[in-house]
């Protein structure tokens, strides 16, 4: 998985409108000497592939913290309600608050990511039960449609926003410098650690709740840390580069084929797998429709429906 992750990285490097020799990638990283390779590499290149092999991390261990939680198999971060809350945040600072560019409302898309997960969890978490599955997934999905709705009024009514957040929402590494990166990286390393910390105990709630409660698990804090990590992978993730549709979804089952259930090794399996996703479907958007770019968000969707069908109907098999 880490060399398919360096390959893609290599293709992302290489591969575009302009077609650069791995050695003058190289030669552009370590040694730049001021030619059109080297612009291209270093002012373009460079900073989307740093950023994809974040996002990447993130949305492939979110989507398999999630799965794990929720116990779906068609589970992704944004039942959580991180993207209809990224979203809504991205509306609110252009439409209220004038932000017409990229870095004037990344920020109140993480924001917005943030307190809906915030609510989600604490609606989930209502019951005396405590946070379960169901409660998660259906707090997220009401809130989800609430938060879209609000989304879909500000939209209706003021074209000018529309048209700054189209760019945004339909998900893509172009147009992002390296700052963008480097903001929401500690975010993301948080999560990844949370995520890594979280492993042991996903593996016990998969037994079920009250065989974790006998083995001594504490399950609200197994569910609080979890949902922690997903809230700051796929809020940080979502922030900077739109809504990747189908991302973690897609990543995790392919890595459990690899891996069997266990989450110390799938969550890492999966957020590796999410650095070549994504790459490679930046690099396919690139060379699709050269010289222009088929945006990342688009490839992924394509790639990710066919697979989501096939999933929805391998369960109804398995189920029958």
């Amino acid at each position: 998985m880490l060399l398919l992750a360096v390959v893609a990285v290599i293709l992302s490097l290489g591969l575009g409108a302009q077609t650069v020799h791995p050695a003058d990638v190289w030669q552009a990283l370590v040694a730049p000497d001021g030619s059109d390779a080297t612009a291209v590499v270093r002012e373009l290149r460079w900073p989307r592939t740093v950023l994809g092999v974040l996002c990447g991390l993130a949305l492939g261990a979110a989507g398999a913290l999630m799965q794990g939680h929720t116990r779906n198999p068609i589970a992704d971060p944004g039942l959580l309600g991180v993207s209809a809350g990224a979203s809504l945040g991205v509306v609110v600072a252009i439409a209220f608050l004038g932000a017409g560019s990229f870095h004037g409302y990344i920020w109140f898309a993480f924001a917005g990511a943030l307190l809906a997960s915030v609510l989600v969890f604490a609606l989930g978490s209502a019951g005396s039960h405590g946070p379960t599955p169901v409660t998660l997934a259906l707090a997220g999905m009401a809130l989800s449609a609430l938060l879209a709705s609000f989304t879909s009024a500000i939209l209706i009514s003021d074209p000018e926003t529309l048209s700054v957040f189209r760019f945004w929402v339909v998900g893509s590494l172009a147009g992002r410098d390296i700052d963008t990166a480097g903001a929401v990286a500690p975010f993301i390393l948080a999560g990844l650690v949370l995520a890594a910390v979280n492993a042991p105990a996903l593996n016990a709630l998969g037994l079920g709740e009250d065989v974790a409660r006998a083995i001594g698990q504490n399950v609200t804090l197994a569910r609080t840390v979890g949902v922690g990590a997903v809230v700051l992978l796929a809020g940080a993730a979502t922030a900077a580069v739109g809504p990747m549709v189908f991302a973690g979804l897609i990543v995790p089952h392919l890595a459990r084929v690899l891996t069997g259930p266990d989450h110390r090794w799938l969550i890492p399996f999966s957020a590796l797998l999410g650095v070549s996703l994504l790459l490679v479907a930046d690099v396919a958007g690139r060379l699709i429709a050269r010289p222009a770019e088929l945006q990342t968000g688009i490839v992924v969707a394509f790639l990710g429906a066919p697979f989501f069908i096939w999933l929805v109907r391998r369960i109804r098999m398995v189920r029958l």
